[in-house]
């Protein structure tokens, strides 16, 4: 299984929330509203279906995944 890093663009985040309510256990707000990375889960081992579907979820196109070697 390949590694993917989950990044959020902190300058095109809105605070949406649709990728804390579609992966809870890898996505929060912080105090400002603004999405975080839950620590520990920047890197995701194989193919996370709820991962893809935060990517599509966001409306700013805030959230991305990297394949990592």
């Amino acid at each position: 299984m390949s590694a993917v890093r989950v990044d959020i663009d902190k300058e095109r985040c809105v605070g949406a929330g649709m990728c804390a309510l579609t992966a809870p256990d890898v996505f929060t707000q912080d105090d400002d509203g603004l999405s975080e990375v839950l620590p520990g889960r920047a890197t995701a081992a194989g193919e996370h279906p709820l991962l893809k579907e935060a990517v599509r979820a966001c409306p700013v196109s805030a959230v991305s995944l990297t394949a990592e070697d």
